[in-house]
């Protein structure tokens, strides 16, 4: 990722909601439909989506994730359950995670991931998360995930060449040179059911393998590789009871050596890690604070970081950055705009944010970004809104930073 020169540069965290037709020719699709009828759609619709990044003013855009399957307009797993058709060794099962799934308990020295339904959030708002009105968790679809029965492998190639293939022509369409595109980390893809490996780490390893397959793909198109990787933050609060922060430093240790093991040889400057905390629209109250993983999430060899910021449990940890080092020539990618909240920021507010950030680490080395994805947890509209709030606050905070107007 290279550093900003005259303006602060804008892209997202990835998901963008899909039309009604791509979701309907999805659907069809999935019950046997015509194949090539929907690949023809789709690569329409990322040339669309593209375009439509670009006059939201996103300078570094992706294809909206629109080739990682969503089950409905309402879908907060997309960005995981597009892997289970990309490898092999998996065995479909009937469980949902969000409702399913038995509970394990944590003791000190071993930490477990314990079932969704068990974690401590949700247990301490349990009355919130199980009542339908709550806007926690509504209107989702049912989604099953598969166990892990035999050895990892990755066959997702074709879906990952139409993926690059379909960027590419949006790309280019739009007079672009510079695209990102999503793909799932080993500490994520390791939280599925496991029949098989002996071990924590031979798990990891393998998923690291297998995703790293994805991640050469992506990057030996010219494309920017994003890592999603909530594990690394968001199982803290599906380890209960809460663990000690050593014992839990230490588990997210090892999916930091087997992220490495992944990236081995790949280049930084073509890989950003995505961080956040779950992105489920609930009260968040048992995150882990993002001070306490930091140098876990440094060590990762990536040449930049998005993470959330304008949630409203973690906007104050901009603050964090006042002391800690950021590698030389390495750009954050905060979040200064939100998918957890309908509300469509103001751009002033967008560019407040940004100039924070700046602040601590300069104005070359921050990219803004929204949170997490906007696709599937908030209406297209309010979508649409808030890219072009983000693209406006950016504007505002480079005329401010460099004393003039924004060259494009």
């Amino acid at each position: 990722m290279a550093l900003n020169t005259d303006h602060i540069r804008t892209t997202h965290a990835g998901s963008l909601p899909r039309t009604p037709a791509l979701l309907a020719a999805n659907a069809e699709r999935e019950a046997g439909g015509d194949t090539d009828e929907y690949q023809a759609l789709l690569a329409e619709s990322v040339v669309d989506i593209v375009a439509r990044q670009q006059a939201a003013g996103i300078d570094i855009p992706n294809d909206g994730e629109y080739g990682h399957t969503m089950s409905n307009a309402v879908d907060y797993g997309a960005w995981w359950n597009y892997s289970f058709g990309r490898l092999g060794g998996l065995e479909a099962t009937t469980v949902d995670r969000w409702a399913d799934a038995e509970a394990h308990r944590s003791t000190p020295g071993n930490v477990v991931l314990t079932s969704f339904p068990d974690r401590r959030d949700r247990q301490k708002f349990n009355e919130a998360y199980s009542d339908p009105a709550s806007g926690i968790l509504a209107h989702r679809k049912a989604t099953t995930q598969p166990k892990i029965v035999g050895p990892l492998t990755y066959t997702g190639h074709a879906q990952v060449a139409s993926d690059v293939a379909n960027l590419g022509k949006g790309l280019a369409s739009a007079g672009l040179t510079e695209g990102f595109m999503a793909a799932l980390s080993p500490g994520s893809c390791a939280r599925l059911a496991n029949e098989y490996y002996a071990t924590d780490e031979e798990l990891l390893y393998a998923c690291a393998d297998a995703m790293r397959e994805e991640y050469k793909a992506i990057i030996g198109a010219g494309l920017t590789v994003q890592l999603d990787d909530p594990s690394l933050a968001e199982s803290w609060d599906q380890v209960n009871p809460e663990p000690a922060l050593a014992d839990y430093k230490k588990f997210i240790q090892l999916r930091v050596e087997a992220t490495n093991y992944a990236l081995r040889g790949l280049p930084e400057d073509k890989i950003r890690l995505h961080v956040c905390w779950g992105s489920w629209h609930g009260p968040h109250t048992t995150d882990i604070p993002f001070a306490d993983i930091l140098d876990e999430v440094l060590a990762i060899q990536a040449g930049a970081y998005s993470f959330e910021a304008a949630n409203v449990r973690h906007e104050h940890e901009w603050k964090i950055w006042q002391d800690a080092k950021l590698p030389e020539g390495k750009s954050i990618i905060p979040g200064v705009v939100s998918h957890a909240t309908n509300v469509v920021e103001h751009p002033e507010l967008v560019a407040d944010r940004i100039e924070r950030f700046a602040s601590v680490v300069g104005r070359e080395a921050v990219i803004a970004s929204t949170d997490c994805g906007l696709g599937g947890r908030v209406h297209p509209q309010i979508a649409a809104a808030k890219l072009e709030a983000l693209g406006q606050g950016a504007e505002i905070a480079s005329r401010r930073l460099w004393k003039g107007p924004r060259r494009r």
